[in-house]
C-alpha cells in the first residue's frame, strides 16, 4: 500500500511539468513523497531560465539532501517535543525570511547579466503550480497560491527597489555574485519544500480567529531581512490566515509531506509523559517506529483527554496514541487499530489507608475524596459509578498522584498500568484493589480512513508478534 502511494505521487508530480511550460514547472517543481522520483535532469535545468526562476522564487525538484534529512529525522529517537503553535508559525516566517534574504544576490546577478527582473506570465504559471503541489498535502490550492503570490511579488518589488538604487547611486553590492542555476535554485528548492511542509503543520493555527493580530509581533521579530516592511509583514500574515485544509487520503498526505502528526496528551505515564519540555514513554517510542515505517518524521501534537475526539475530527493530527482506551464513544467518532495493550481500572490510595478502600462500595462514601483528571475514561468511570463520594477535578495528570500523597485526596481510580507505575515510584502509594474493576484495550485512534487503518494494523501486527509494544511498556514501567 505504502509503495503504491509513493509511486502514484511520483507519477503525479512528474506529469505536472508536461502540463505546463517546462521552464516554469522546473521553477516551481518540488517533489513530494519519500520515493518521489528523479530530480529535474540537466536538460530541464538548462531549459529553465534561471533569472526568471529566481524572480518567481521557486526552483527545480527538491534536492535529495532534503529528503534524506527528513528520513534521518524520522529515525532520530532522542528528545522529542511537542510542536507548539508559536513554533509552527515561527517556522513559516523563518522560511519566508530565508527566501527574502536571497533576493539581493539574485538582483545582483541579474544586474551583472542584464537579465530582466520579471516575467509575469511565468510567475503566474509558478503560482498556479504551487497550488497543484499543495493538494497532496491536504491544503486548499487557492490560499496556497495566494501565499506564494505574495512572496513572489514582494521579492520582485525588493529586487526592483535594489535595481533603482544601483541605477541612481551606482552598483554597490559587496557580496559574492551567485550562480542562479547552481546555487540559488537548489536553495529555493529547499525553501519551497520547507514552506509547504510548514504551512501544512501550522494549518490548524492559521485558521484560528485573531491569527493576524496574535502573530504581528512575532512577524516583526522573525521577518528581519531587507525588503520587509510593516505593511508587507501584515500582507503575508493575512495570506497565511487564509490557509485551509482540504480532505485528502491520509496515506497520500503522509507520503507527500513525509510527516506523521501524532496527537498525545503527554500526561499519562508510562505511555506518554512530558517533563522538562521533553516527551518520553512507551507510546512515544512506538510512534517513532511507526513514523519510520511510513518514511515520515514524527511530529507530536498536544491534545487533551477532553478534546481528543474533537481534535481528531478537526484534523489536528493523523492519529492519536499515548494509552488511548478503546470506548464505544471514541469508536463512533474514529477508527481504532488492533489493540496492543490491555488492562482495567483499579483503586490507588495511600498505603496507610489502602485497606479502607478495597472495593467500590467503600470508596463511594460521603467522606471519601476521589480525585479525577477531567475528560478521560477515569473521570467517566468515576462519575458513572460513584454517587456519594466527593469528586475533585485536578487538571494536571502528571502530578495528580501528589494530591493523594499530600493528603488532599483519598483515592484515585485509574488504569492498572498507571497505578503500577506510581506504586513502583512512590513507596507511600498502594493498590487498594489487587484486581481491576473493568477491562479495556489500548489502541491507536485514527480517522475512519481504511487505507491508513490497514497500513497501521499491518505494521502493528508485526510489532506485536515481535513483542515490541510489551517490551517498550516494560522498559518504561521500570524507569
Amino acid at each position: 500500500m505504502l509503495r503504491s502511494l509513493t509511486v502514484m505521487l511520483a507519477a503525479l508530480l512528474t506529469a505536472l511539468p508536461a502540463a505546463a511550460d517546462a521552464a516554469a514547472d522546473a521553477a516551481a517543481g518540488v517533489k513530494a513523497g519519500p520515493a518521489a522520483g528523479a530530480e529535474a535532469g540537466p536538460a530541464a535545468s538548462a531549459a529553465a531560465g534561471p533569472a526568471a526562476d529566481a524572480a518567481a522564487g521557486v526552483g527545480a525538484g527538491a534536492p535529495a539532501g532534503v529528503r534524506a534529512g527528513v528520513r534521518a529525522g524520522a529515525q532520530a529517537s532522542a528528545h522529542e517535543h511537542f510542536l507548539t503553535q508559536e513554533a509552527a508559525v515561527t517556522r513559516i516566517l523563518e522560511v519566508a525570511d530565508q527566501r527574502m534574504a536571497l533576493m539581493p544576490g539574485v538582483a545582483a546577478t541579474k544586474w551583472q547579466t542584464h537579465a530582466p527582473i520579471t516575467d509575469p506570465q511565468r510567475e503566474q504559471v509558478v503560482i498556479k503550480h504551487s497550488g497543484e503541489l499543495a493538494l497532496p498535502f491536504g491544503l486548499a490550492a487557492e490560499p496556497v497560491e495566494r501565499v506564494f503570490e505574495v512572496q513572489v511579488r514582494l521579492a520582485r518589488e525588493w529586487e526592483e527597489s535594489l535595481t533603482r538604487q544601483w541605477q541612481s547611486q551606482g552598483f554597490n553590492y559587496t557580496g559574492p555574485i551567485p550562480n542562479l542555476t547552481k546555487e540559488v535554485r537548489p536553495q529555493l528548492d529547499t525553501i519551497t519544500t520547507q514552506m509547504l511542509r510548514a504551512l501544512y503543520l501550522a494549518a490548524p493555527v492559521l485558521r484560528q480567529p485573531g491569527f493576524v493580530e496574535r502573530y504581528t509581533q512575532v512577524a516583526e521579530t522573525q521577518l528581519r531581512a531587507g525588503g520587509w516592511s510593516s505593511a508587507s509583514r501584515q500582507e503575508l500574515l493575512a495570506a497565511l490566515a487564509g490557509i485551509r485544509q482540504t480532505p485528502a487520503p491520509a496515506m497520500q498526505r503522509i507520503a507527500a509531506t513525509q510527516v506523521l502528526r501524532i496527537g498525545v496528551t503527554g500526561d499519562y505515564a508510562p505511555f506518554s509523559i512530558e517533563s522538562g519540555g521533553t516527551l518520553s514513554g512507551a507510546d512515544i517510542d512506538l510512534a517513532q517506529r511507526l513514523a519510520e515505517h511510513l518514511h515520515a518524521q514524527p511530529v507530536f501534537i498536544r491534545t487533551s483527554w477532553r478534546s481528543l475526539a474533537q481534535d481528531l475530527r478537526d484534523d489536528d493530527f493523523d492519529l492519536a496514541m499515548g494509552g488511548v482506551s478503546v470506548t464505544p464513544e471514541r469508536s463512533a467518532q474514529g477508527a481504532f487499530s488492533i489493540p496492543y495493550a490491555s488492562g482495567g481500572k483499579t483503586i490507588v490510595a495511600r498505603c496507610v489507608d489502602a485497606s479502607r478502600f478495597h472495593d467500590l462500595e467503600h470508596v463511594d462514601r460521603r467522606n471519601v475524596r476521589v480525585v479525577v483528571n477531567p475528560g478521560g475514561t477515569n473521570e467517566q468511570y468515576v462519575r458513572e459509578h460513584l454517587h456519594r463520594a466527593q469528586i475533585r477535578e485536578y487538571g494536571d495528570n502528571r502530578t495528580i498522584f501528589d494530591e493523594l500523597r499530600a493528603g488532599r485526596a483519598d483515592v484515585m481510580i485509574t488504569d492498572d498500568t498507571e497505578a503500577d507505575l506510581q506504586v513502583h515510584r512512590h513507596s507511600d502509594l498502594c493498590r487498594a484493589l489487587a484486581g481491576t474493576l473493568t477491562h479495556a484495550d489500548k489502541a491507536i485512534l485514527m480517522p475512519q480512513d481504511s487505507a491508513l487503518v490497514e497500513e497501521v494494523n499491518g505494521w502493528l501486527k508485526e510489532a506485536i508478534a515481535s513483542g515490541e509494544p510489551a517490551r517498550l511498556l516494560h522498559e518504561n514501567l521500570n524507569r
